[in-house]
């Protein structure tokens, strides 16, 4: 005979335990994304010559 008391516990165990991992692993995975943009562009700066803004025109009077 199954116990109620302990499969509603089990399941909300497993339910808090779930919603924590997911987090988690969201959190890891934004952590990855922004380390291989920060990468990225540290790798394009030092390959590529830095490009200035062009010169603002001033408008005839």
């Amino acid at each position: 005979m199954k116990n109620p008391w302990m499969s509603m516990y089990l399941s909300a165990t497993n339910r808090v335990a779930n919603t924590a991992r997911g987090h988690a692993t969201a959190a890891i995975k934004r952590e990855a994304a922004k380390s291989t943009r920060q990468l990225t562009q540290v790798w394009f700066d030092s390959l590529l010559p830095p490009v200035g803004k062009p010169p603002r025109r001033r408008k005839p009077k």
